[in-house]
């Protein structure tokens, strides 16, 4: 599987995204500068990393669904390719229009950095195949505007053609978001939005192994 993350500044969890990427698909992945506006030819997936693109100012991720690059990411996704936008990336594609929604400030105004329990709430999808079966997983979490709001007519549209992929686990809501959403897809399947860091999750030093199987997935779609 080809890949590439795109970086912007601020960024911060680009080398995070790179290092799984590298170690899980055995390729390194192209790291395209936000102003360069070009991803390479034949990449399957595009990853929008976490992080503080400019600095969260404005509003977190509408500066940087305004830069070069967002042409190519839209045109990647409408020919077909995969997107993962994760924590401030799940904020940029909301902000693009490329998924419905937005992030907004956690119910509790303070930052949340901890290992999340999630509940896979679909695995008919490119993303979570490979979780068939697996009850619930532990990904970890870091932000303060992961706070998912839909009006209600979007989030009963987004139950009713099952995308929303992920949901915090009963009770261990760390934000507020609506219905607990911690991660919703594109009408076509191929695009998703998650605040929990699957890059983290895939062994060694990070908060164990559960974002294997969501690139296991890609992989497997791909």
């Amino acid at each position: 599987m080809k890949t590439a993350v795109i970086v912007f500044p601020g960024s911060n969890c680009d080398r995070d995204a790179q290092d799984a990427l590298a170690k899980l698909t055995g390729q390194a992945p192209a790291m395209v500068w936000h102003k360069d506006g070009v991803i390479p030819d034949g990449t399957d997936l595009v990853m929008v990393p976490g992080g503080f693109s400019y600095g969260d100012y404005l509003r977190c991720g509408a500066m940087a669904a305004n830069s070069p690059i967002v042409s190519q990411l839209k045109a990647h996704a409408a020919r077909g390719g995969y997107v993962l936008g994760v924590c401030n990336g799940f904020q940029i594609l909301t902000e693009t229009g490329l998924l419905p929604g937005a992030l907004v400030r956690n119910a509790s105004l303070h930052f949340v950095c901890r290992p999340q329990k999630l509940k896979v709430e679909s695995t008919n999808t490119a993303f979570t195949s490979a979780y068939a079966g697996a009850g619930e997983i532990v990904i970890p979490i870091a932000h303060a505007e992961g706070n998912y709001f839909a009006d209600a007519a979007t989030l009963d549209r987004l139950e009713g053609d099952g995308r929303v992929a992920f949901r915090y686990a009963a009770g261990e809501n760390p934000n507020g978001a609506a219905r607990d959403i911690a991660g919703v897809l594109s009408e076509n399947g191929r695009v998703l939005g998650m605040m929990p860091h699957p890059e983290r999750a895939v062994g060694g030093a990070e908060c164990g192994q559960d974002g294997v199987r969501l690139f296991e997935s890609l992989m497997a779609a791909a």
